[in-house]
């Protein structure tokens, strides 16, 4: 079993490795922590709304953050770099690439007030502000990464049990769909990449951590005693964000049973985020 790096967290969600520390939005606070590889947090940023949330950085080192309350893009002051309200509701994650490329996904309906399931998108903020759709029919879209050479964008589709692969163009655009891997009965969440190629994606109802291959061979599976969110390499360290999972009604108001769980993985991280 892995080992406990920090509890009495709300919901960690959307891990990213950075400055030699792991970053991560705690849900239902506001908070965007960092935490040592010893253990020691400490709060970086706070955001408008209680979730959803997640964030990444620019080339240069900028700061940017999804609020998916007000389907916007945010500054590190909290300023709207892009308004994507016109384009879906729901906004969930976001990645950056080399060029400063920004990629959001929206799961396309308000899971928070019970609204029905609805097809999501992915829409991409160039660095000139500009925000436009760039996939459609996204199964409530969750984790994405991006292969080291910054071709290929991958999505978790929870509702599809499936990573998929879009291959990115010059101008940011995402074309030849394709899956990645079909996970089963598998509900993928966050997601990372690591050296070898094989992406490691968190599962909150099935509580474990699944390294797969492209294609679907399932590499290396890790057991957690509640649900996992999302996991992030740190180095060869794997860091995974769990909490009891008790519905979306009760995510306000359900004890802090949050945790980030450690273990040694076979390969470093790569890509992005």
């Amino acid at each position: 079993m892995p080992s406990v790096l920090l509890s009495d967290l709300a919901i960690p969600e959307s891990p990213r490795w950075h400055e030699d520390r792991l970053w991560f939005a705690n849900w239902g606070t506001g908070e965007i922590i960092a935490v040592s590889p010893t253990g020691e947090p400490e709060v970086m940023a706070r955001t408008p709304g209680p979730l959803p949330y997640s964030f990444a950085w620019l080339p240069g080192g900028e700061l940017r953050v999804i609020s998916g309350p007000t389907a916007s893009l945010l500054d590190a002051s909290q300023n709207v770099v892009a308004d994507l309200s016109h384009l879906s509701k729901g906004f969930n994650e976001i990645v950056i690439d080399a060029r400063g490329n920004t990629y959001v996904n929206a799961v396309g309906f308000d899971m928070m007030a019970g609204e029905p399931p609805a097809p999501g998108i992915i829409a991409l903020i160039t660095p000139d502000g500009t925000a436009r759709q760039v996939a459609a029919d996204i199964a409530f879209g969750n984790g994405m990464a991006i292969t080291p050479d910054g071709a290929t964008l991958i999505v978790a589709e929870s509702y599809a049990n499936r990573l998929t692969a879009f291959t990115i163009t010059q101008d940011g655009s995402l074309t030849n769909r394709r899956t990645w891997a079909d996970v089963g009965d598998d509900h993928p969440d966050g997601i990372c990449l690591d050296a070898e190629g094989a992406v490691w994606y968190a599962d909150v109802g099935n509580r474990h951590c699944v390294r797969v291959a492209e294609g679907g061979k399932v590499l290396q599976t890790v057991e957690a005693d509640q649900g996992c969110f999302a996991c992030m390499l740190g180095g060869t360290t794997l860091f995974i964000l769990t909490a009891a999972w008790t519905g979306a009604e009760n995510i306000l108001t359900a004890p802090r049973t949050g945790q980030i769980l450690t273990t040694e993985a076979p390969a470093p991280h790569a890509g992005h985020p």
